[in-house]
C-alpha cells in the first residue's frame, strides 16, 4: 500500500471506513438502484458540509460518529474486524467491541477532515451485485489527481446501509480487519483486552 494512502484519501476514508466483505448471506429485502444511490448521495453530502464547516477537530470528529452509526452497517462491519472470535464471543462482549470500534473508526479517519477542506466525491455509476449494490464514484481533492472510490450498500440489517468500500481497489475494510488482528493478536486473543486497547486509541 503507498505510504501516502490514508494522506491522500482520509476524506473518503472517513465516509465510512464505514464503511471486507465480498458478499453477505441472506436475502435482500427492498434494496433498489435508487435507494443505493440516495444513500450515498446523502452520506458525502453530509461529509462534505462538516469539511466546510469550519468546525473545530474534535467536533468534526462527533459529527463524523454521528454520520458512521446513520449510514454504516456498523454491526455487520464490526463483527468482520473482529474475524472468527467473533463467532465465539459473547453478546456483552459483542456489544463492548461494536461501541470501541465505532469510536475508534470515528476517531482515527475523522481527525483528518480538515486535511481535505475543499475536496468533493461525485456518484458516477450504480451496479446490481450479489450482496446489494456497487456505487462507483470519483472523489476530486485540492491538488491530487481525481480517484475511484467504490461503495458497497445492501439492507442485510432491514435499511439501506454501506457495509464497505473501496479505493482504488484497496478493501478498507479488510484493512481494518488486518490492523485488529494484530491487536489481537498481541493481547493472545483476549476481546476484552482489544476493546480496552481500542478504547485508549480512540
Amino acid at each position: 500500500m503507498p505510504s501516502n494512502f490514508l494522506t491522500r484519501r482520509s476524506f473518503l476514508t472517513t465516509g465510512l471506513a464505514f464503511v471486507g466483505l465480498a458478499a453477505l448471506p441472506g436475502k435482500l429485502l427492498a434494496l433498489s438502484e435508487a435507494g443505493a444511490r440516495s444513500l450515498v448521495d446523502s452520506v458525502v453530502g453530509d461529509i462534505n458540509k462538516v469539511i466546510a464547516s469550519g468546525k473545530s477537530e474534535s467536533a468534526m470528529i462527533r459529527d463524523f460518529e454521528k454520520i458512521f452509526v446513520r449510514y454504516a452497517d456498523v454491526n455487520i462491519m464490526a463483527r468482520y474486524a473482529l474475524g472468527v472470535e467473533a463467532r465465539s464471543a459473547s453478546a456483552s462482549e459483542l456489544r463492548a467491541f461494536t461501541g470501541a470500534f465505532q469510536s475508534y473508526i470515528s476517531r482515527k479517519y475523522g481527525k483528518r477532515f480538515r486535511e481535505f477542506i475543499g475536496g468533493s466525491v461525485e456518484v458516477q455509476s450504480a451496479r446490481k451485485i450479489k450482496a446489494g449494490y456497487e456505487i462507483k464514484s470519483l472523489a476530486k481533492l485540492k491538488g491530487q489527481a481525481p480517484f475511484e472510490v467504490t461503495f458497497l450498500v445492501s439492507d442485510k440489517s432491514g435499511r439501506d446501509k454501506f457495509y464497505n468500500m473501496f479505493i482504488e481497489g484497496v478493501n478498507l475494510l479488510l484493512t481494518e480487519r488486518t490492523e485488529i488482528g494484530a491487536i489481537l493478536d498481541r493481547n493472545r486473543g483476549d476481546i476484552n483486552k482489544l476493546t480496552a486497547e481500542l478504547k485508549r486509541l480512540s
